[in-house]
């Protein structure tokens, strides 16, 4: 067993390195859940053994210190950091001792931007003073690079300003902005940064003024220091946490426009729902909601531990980013020849499941990270995103690391890669007909849900169909019999006797065979759009096949048009126009389509009458979640009935549906003045078109 002390003294150490790498040297070593992780264990320690707390331990104080470059400037208040939240039940008993201590609150929700905390010292109105919050009690002066962020007034607008304020905020790089500057940086021969937040604070620590000017750092204020009103009368809107954004906004500064105030865990609850849906849409990255009392005269009643106030608490979003070694990077072959480079990493866990390869897309790609094989990488997986690789951690390279070169021949069938035209940034391979990689990955393609929804095809299945030879290609695929299937182990496993409690031989289909059979029986009838889909053309998808069945009504009308009648149709465009041409001028792909139109795949759409096509020219937005359709499903809804279903909002747009925690889109259909449809509203003009819903 760990002898307790000998643990502590280890996390306190540990703690404290990590903490000089990411506040000192703008380089962290690990992620922040990993650092939050070493810190929770710390204090559960702290917590069984009181005797080992300590007024020097990382839980007592504020992580930070101030560079030797920089000159050493006092807060006249303190910058206190915010105990954290994990999880839903966190901040409820957070909020249960709050409103002992005095009844029901108001709370103000709001953004955590993933930045660097500064303090910004006006007097006169003017800013004299730009500081970093440095160990909370003393910062880094970092006065004239403060002064190049656009956006950051040199003197505060308006009438009653006070004589001295300290105002906090974080400074941040924008998302598209540290993309920008990290491509830069690879061509120039240097190390990418990890993420915007190592970049903001590395830009504002130049010690060249002129070089953070370059950078297009941003700032949002959230807070108030020290206040000296002096003649000023003091403004009342600052008696409340929300007021004071108000007056921030009236002096010219920066603030965030997701502050809300709610009451009740319930209601925070679905803000952070909400905020969390919302992350990656931002134009800073976050990484979760900062939750405050919002009268101020609790917070003074509340006060503060040494470190943090116990009026705040900030509420962490699962983690998304991890870091973990990339052992070997290896290509794969997708449907369309495309070789994809991808890492084979440490098993981590990551967004609440365990990664091992993630993506790094090409070759260029993997030159602009700058990752090398053997390096410690950030990895990021968002929601269903496929995890990819973000960048390498360059502080903990040991020496030992190797650069990746991308191979020649393709790894599935060895032919020589290639572009498929000058100024491609992938390779292909170019044997579409005879590639085993390629073929497997188109026949699962098939299957998936995008495509013609075949339960059972997934990739296990469609490799067992091509390593017997019971498929040569995706031709095939619905002339498949029950003798076919007894070829294949993978369908024919004895052991499903043992699920439903029927006797079988070796030389039965299994469950799963059936099941394949009667999906493919059932795909054959799936709308034009998908079966377009299905064919893998290149740059085809759901968007382009849907106003492509729309506009010609079958297969073969498609196929009979010329580039230019194609490129026409709204959505398609020449680059679509001419891969299909291309695709049709294909003596093999011909005979995919032939025989799937001689097994029953339905190769037109049902013409229908004027009545069937009660959406005609409609553009509408499906925006949250509907109980009783799937996004795609409410897409293949307004298709059918000739509508078009978009993602965005704007002018053109004839309606919004909205569902359960819809986003923005709401309130930007206010604004161009679009109607908005709850789910019944959508049936109805589903049933009855725009005259159903007036």
């Amino acid at each position: 067993m760990t002898d307790p002390r000998a643990r502590h003294a280890e996390l306190i150490q540990a703690i404290e390195a990590h903490r000089a790498a990411y506040y000192e040297r703008d380089s962290p070593t690990i992620s922040d859940a990993e650092y939050d992780a070493l810190e929770r264990e710390l204090r559960g320690i702290e917590a069984e053994h009181p005797e080992l707390a300590d007024p020097d331990s990382p839980s007592q104080t504020v992580g930070g210190a101030v560079a030797t470059g920089f000159a050493s400037v006092r807060h006249r208040e303190r910058m206190m950091s915010l105990d954290n939240a994990f999880s839903i039940a966190d901040v409820a008993a957070w909020e249960e001792r709050v409103e002992r201590a005095g009844g029901p609150r108001e709370f103000v929700c709001e953004p955590k931007i993933d930045g660097l905390s500064i303090s910004l010292t006006y007097e006169g109105g003017v800013l004299v003073r730009g500081v970093t919050r440095g160990d909370g009690t003393t910062g880094e002066d970092v006065t004239a690079n403060v002064r190049t962020i656009a956006g950051l007034p040199g003197r505060l607008a308006g009438s009653g300003v006070p004589e001295v304020v300290e105002i906090r905020g974080e400074a941040y790089l924008p998302v598209a902005a540290f993309e920008e500057l990290n491509e830069r940086l690879v061509d120039e021969g240097k190390a990418p940064y990890a993420n915007p937040r190592n970049t903001a604070a590395g830009s504002l620590r130049q010690k060249d003024a002129a070089v953070t000017a370059t950078r297009p750092l941003a700032v949002t204020t959230y807070a108030l220091g020290a206040l000296e009103w002096g003649a000023a009368a003091p403004d009342p809107r600052a008696a409340t946490q929300i007021g004071i954004y108000s007056v921030l906004k009236g002096w010219g500064l920066p603030v965030s426009d997701l502050a809300e105030v709610h009451t009740g865990v319930g209601e925070v609850e679905a803000y952070l729902a909400r905020l969390e849906a919302r992350r990656h849409s931002l134009v800073h990255e976050i990484d979760g909601a900062v939750i405050k009392v919002n009268d101020r005269d609790a917070q003074r009643e509340l006060g503060s531990t040494s470190r943090a106030p116990r009026w705040a608490i900030a509420y962490k979003f699962p983690p998304e980013e991890v870091t973990t070694r990339l052992e070997d990077i290896r290509v794969d072959v997708g449907r369309t020849g495309r070789v994809t480079p991808y890492g084979v990493m440490t098993p981590v866990t990551v967004a609440g499941s365990t990664v091992t390869f993630a993506t790094l897309h090409n070759a260029q790609e993997v030159a602009r990270k700058g990752v090398l094989i053997g390096d410690t990488v950030v990895v990021r997986k968002a929601g269903d995103v496929i995890p990819e690789i973000v960048a390498p951690v360059v502080a903990a390279r040991t020496g030992e690391e190797r650069a990746w070169v991308m191979p020649t021949v393709c790894p599935s069938c060895g032919t020589a890669l290639a572009q498929q035209k000058d100024g491609d940034v992938d390779l292909r391979c170019p044997n579409a007909e005879g590639c085993r990689g390629q073929i497997v990955d188109r026949i699962a393609f098939i299957g998936s849900r995008g495509a013609l929804d075949v339960e059972v095809l997934g990739e296990k299945a469609a490799a067992a169909l091509v390593d017997s030879g019971v498929l040569r290609n995706e031709g095939g695929l619905f002339d498949l019999s029950e003798d076919d299937l007894r070829r294949i182990s993978l369908l024919t496993l004895e052991q499903d006797s043992k699920k439903d409690g029927v006797a079988r031989t070796a030389g039965d289909v299994s469950t799963n065979g059936l099941r394949l059979l009667a999906n493919l029986d059932a795909a054959r009838s799936r709308p034009l759009w998908r079966v377009l889909v299905s064919l893998s053309i290149r740059h085809v998808g759901p968007t382009a096949a849907r106003a492509l069945a729309t506009a010609f009504g079958s297969l073969d009308a498609i196929r009979a048009a010329d580039p230019r009648t194609l490129a026409s149709t709204d959505g398609v465009g020449p680059v679509i126009a001419r891969s299909i041409a291309e695709w049709f001028g294909i003596p093999w792909h011909v005979e995919i389509v032939r025989r799937w139109a001689l097994a029953g795949v339905r190769m037109k759409d049902d013409g229908g009458g004027a009545g069937d096509r009660v959406l005609a020219g409609l553009i509408i937005v499906v925006t949250g979640s509907l109980e009783g359709f799937s996004r795609e499903e409410a897409a293949e809804a307004i298709a059918s009935r000739g509508g078009r279903a978009s993602s965005s909002v704007s002018a053109k747009t004839d309606f919004v549906v909205v569902g359960a925690n819809a986003g923005s889109k709401a309130a930007k259909a206010e604004q161009f003045g679009v109607p908005l449809l709850d789910e019944d509203g959508f049936a109805a003009l589903l049933a009855g078109g725009p005259g159903a819903v007036a």
